[in-house]
């Protein structure tokens, strides 16, 4: 009995060092005074430990799929792969956290309390395989990530960051509760598998039913990776929230919204024409309207937090893309995309909240002339957003590319169009900043901008991937591929 039960939680280990960390913090922030070293201490420990989670993904990214809590999570190569990318920009945000001024000195380590949280329930979303799972997952999720969005306890931004995010979360999630209602109550079970089974013997009214549910679960996910019509929330919140809060919004919650997003739709249409055509018709749209709001409205902004926010959204929506395939090449591309989108949004976001810091404002301004300021960072951050265009020799050019390939092999020329229109658009907000950067004159006399060692050494490792990703992409894509095989 003994040995069952440590079998049939040996691949759930990553999430129960996920709840240990989380708890010894809470512990940690009650019992260690408030000093800097002490801050610095509980930061270590929360990497160290999401190292340790990290270590036993690794382990699990080539085991055959286990299903557990009676078929309610499932722990597979596709899930697992999506886990190592939100611990990955977990960790990121809250290294971020302990050099940034917005988040305080004495909430450093609950911004790192709050994120293994967000990172709970993404792990659940990623792993799940019914309904229920799904839904409790999206809370988790979402609940504290209203907290972190309201960060700034004392400014009025931060404050209405947080009341919109929750409003509009409860709204989406409210929704989806009730598309789910629905399918419970045509289908006769909130099990992934058994749900499946029911749809082909489904005709008129009660097909009808399903396909509107659905959509209205969409709502839910939407919400979650900032598609339009629900990426309203997105710009405001990542110009209040503290620029940490925003690198991990523009990962954790993207990546485990995407996962519940390609599993449904890889599980219930792909072998379901009557469905198929009716979802692959909605994701199109909203992708082409997810990526055209998203460049256009970045082209005008000035705040180049506000600009990284549209410009996710406008990546969101080409990521997408890859679901409508309904196949293993276009999940595979996900994947990929999503590895190169976490290397180069937190890249972006270290150097904003560093320049942010520094001058007290996140505007273009404070980017001029950084080549003089520091050389270094200035190439960099030119090439993360050379590589955000999806220019070559860099990982976004490959990630673009895949997506293009997989939706020209499916013929869908009138999107792939729309596609490279918005990838054109894209390259001139990217371009506009990069040029501010090499070209664009400081006012006032040149100041240099210090970065600690530390911050430069992994800003450096972070960049590396996004080179070299660009140039030796075929075992991330072999990996990737492995991992779809296995989403069933």
């Amino acid at each position: 009995m003994i040995e069952q039960l440590f079998g049939f939680l040996s691949f759930y280990i990553p999430e129960i060092v996920c709840v240990v960390l989380m708890t010894t913090l809470l512990v940690a922030e009650s019992a260690v005074k408030e000093e800097h070293g002490s801050r610095a201490k509980i930061i270590g420990y929360a990497l160290a430990m999401l190292a340790l989670c990290l270590f036993f993904l690794f382990q699990n990214l080539g085991e055959a799929p286990r299903f557990i809590f009676h078929n309610a999570v499932t722990i597979d190569p596709f899930s697992t792969l999506i886990k190592i990318i939100m611990v990955l920009g977990t960790m990121g945000a809250i290294f971020l956290s302990y050099s940034s001024k917005d988040i305080y000195t004495n909430l450093k380590s609950e911004f790192a309390i709050m994120a293994v949280g967000v990172l709970i329930g993404g792990m659940l979303l990623a792993s799940s395989n019914n309904m229920l799972t799904l839904y409790l997952g999206i809370e988790i999720l979402s609940i504290l990530s209203y907290v972190m969005a309201s960060f700034k306890r004392d400014e009025s931004t931060s404050t209405e960051a947080g009341m919109k995010y929750a409003l509009y979360g409860g709204l989406s999630a409210g929704v989806a509760l009730y598309g789910i209602s629905h399918l419970y109550g045509i289908l006769g079970s909130i099990q992934f598998v058994e749900m499946v089974e029911k749809i082909p013997g489904l005709e008129g009214a009660n097909l009808f039913i399903v396909m509107v549910s659905f959509m209205l679960f969409f709502v839910g996910i939407g919400y979650k990776i900032s598609v339009f019509p629900f990426h309203m929330w997105t710009p405001d919140v990542y110009q209040g929230s503290p620029i940490p809060v925003t690198s991990f919004f523009a990962i954790v919650p993207k990546m485990a919204g995407l996962a519940a997003l390609v599993r449904v739709s890889y599980v219930f249409f792909n072998d379901n024409t009557a469905l198929s055509v009716s979802w692959t018709g909605l994701i199109l749209v909203v992708s082409a309207m997810t990526m055209t709001v998203g460049n256009v409205t970045a082209i005008g902004q000035s705040s180049v937090k506000r600009l990284l926010a549209f410009s996710s959204i406008g990546h969101v929506g080409l990521m997408i893309l890859g679901v409508v395939t309904l196949n293993e090449q276009g999940v595979r591309a996900i994947l990929f995309y999503g590895i190169v989108y976490m290397f180069m949004t937190l890249i972006a976001f270290y150097i904003t909240s560093h320049l942010s810091d520094m001058y007290g404002t996140d505007s273009y301004d404070v980017f001029k002339g950084l080549i003089y300021k520091h050389p270094t960072m200035a190439i960099i951050m030119a090439g993360v957003l050379f590589s955000l265009a999806g220019m070559p020799p860099f990982s976004g050019f490959v990630a673009k590319f895949n997506i293009f390939s997989v939706i020209i092999e499916k013929k869908l020329y009138g999107i792939a169009l729309v596609a490279a229109i918005n990838s054109v658009i894209a390259l001139y907000y990217y371009t506009k900043l990069a040029k501010t950067m090499i070209f664009g004159q400081a006012d006032g006399e040149v100041k240099v901008v210090g970065f600690s060692r530390s911050n430069q050494a992994v800003i450096i490792a972070l960049f590396i991937p996004v080179l070299f990703l660009g140039i030796f992409w075929e075992k991330v894509m072999i990996i990737s591929g492995n991992a779809v095989i296995f989403i069933k």
